[in-house]
């Protein structure tokens, strides 16, 4: 059996919101762990879109949700970490885009969503003309308006590979996991047969928590899945283009962000309304002539007659709620020495971390000088679906 180790937090889950947390936790001074056992970022992370909200999407019924609150202070976080001055350094994550846009296709209630919205949201909205707007709409046949969002959108594999960098050596592949125990409680994981012990662990594993919880005899919290029929397309004739197209009702009709193929092409990935319920219930055929007549029907310039199309299923991973809603915020459940949890959305893995640090600190959890870790075997980064769906 491999030599035991001792850590301050035991982290499962090496997703964007494991990741964070692990940097911040070291940042802070404690010894931390993160046990993977695929690749970083191989589950919801790296299909994201990398769209740090700001709540202005959830705002588009007029009215400001709980989401659009929780959520409205976390492009200010992100910037502050990417510049080096924030709670991470996050130097050297590529910038897709500065901004993140509204775009209305000029229909009477499109261009009155994005009124409302606006309103709502207290000035975080202006619109945009001219040589102001994205790329892929400054084109003559372009009658609609846009708004410029205070957002930003992220290349997430070089998110992932700069917070593995933070990781240092707290980073350990590992397959089977089972729960140490010593008079009834949970003290820590033995992993691929290791023991390692910890004062916390935290499970943070996106879909992977409900099995996790299972393998140790728990049933709660609960899991929910929603799932996204999302839609690539790469073409030589596409610009860039990051923003929600409005329809007439609370969702996006479409969102699109924008993604570099390993040829230098762009991809765009589309999601939104496309992607949810009646997206879900469409085969792969359906789905792709749904997204053609989409495109062809906003965006009727662009060049798509040599494109390439693919399509990929995601499945959002939250805690249970009544309806299959979405949460508004990250979710943290505290069951003594373990922590259960989902970020809910890329942009709320500080709010994740937040609440596991306030967890420790309530329990008078304070970090310990221990020995450095041994070398350990590292798992790998996940490649981006716009590079492994298209070759």
């Amino acid at each position: 059996m491999s030599h035991p180790l001792s850590t301050d937090v035991l982290i499962v889950g090496g997703g964007i919101a494991g990741l964070w947390l692990n940097a911040r936790l070291r940042r802070l001074g404690y010894a931390s762990l993160l046990v993977e056992r695929g690749a970083l970022g191989g589950g919801q992370s790296v299909k994201s879109q990398g769209i740090i909200h700001g709540g202005t999407k959830y705002a588009l019924s007029g009215a400001l949700t709980g989401s659009s609150e929780a959520i409205a202070d976390m492009p200010r976080r992100w910037r502050e970490a990417l510049t080096g001055a924030g709670e991470l350094d996050l130097t050297g994550v590529r910038l897709l885009s500065d901004a993140h846009y509204l775009w209305s296709p000029g229909t009477l209630a499109g261009n009155l969503t994005g009124f409302f919205a606006s309103k709502a949201m207290r000035g975080r909205v202006d619109q945009v003309k001219g040589s102001e707007l994205p790329p892929a709409l400054q084109h003559p046949q372009f009658k609609g308006r846009v708004y410029r969002l205070a957002e930003l959108v992220l290349d997430v594999p070089s998110l992932i590979a700069r917070l593995a960098e933070l990781a240092g050596d707290g980073l350990l592949a590992g397959e089977r996991l089972e729960p140490l125990r010593e008079g009834g409680e949970l003290v820590g994981l033995i992993v691929d047969g290791r023991e390692i012990r910890a004062r916390r662990v935290v499970l943070c594993a996106g879909s992977g928590n409900a099995d996790l919880l299972r393998e140790l005899g728990l049933a709660e919290p609960a899991q929910q899945l929603r799932p996204l029929h999302m839609v690539l397309v790469k073409a030589a004739s596409l610009k860039p283009l990051y923003a929600h197209c409005l329809g007439g009702g609370t969702k996006p009709r479409v969102t699109i962000t924008t993604h570099p193929a390993a040829d230098g092409h762009w991809v765009w990935y589309l999601g939104g309304d496309l992607a949810e319920a009646d997206g879900v219930a469409r085969d792969e055929a359906a789905q792709l002539a749904f997204a053609r007549r989409e495109l062809a029907e906003l965006l009727p310039w662009v060049d798509l007659a040599a494109a390439q199309w693919r399509t990929l299923r995601v499945d959002r991973a939250e805690p249970a709620q009544s309806g299959l809603v979405r949460p508004d915020n990250a979710f943290l459940s505290e069951q003594g020495a373990l922590l259960v949890g989902w970020p809910t959305k890329l942009a709320l893995a500080p709010d994740f971390a937040d609440r596991v640090i306030g967890a420790l600190e309530r329990a008078g959890i304070q970090a310990v000088d221990r020995p450095a870790l041994p070398e350990l075997p590292r798992p790998s980064v996940a490649p981006a679906p716009w590079q492994s769906l298209f070759g």
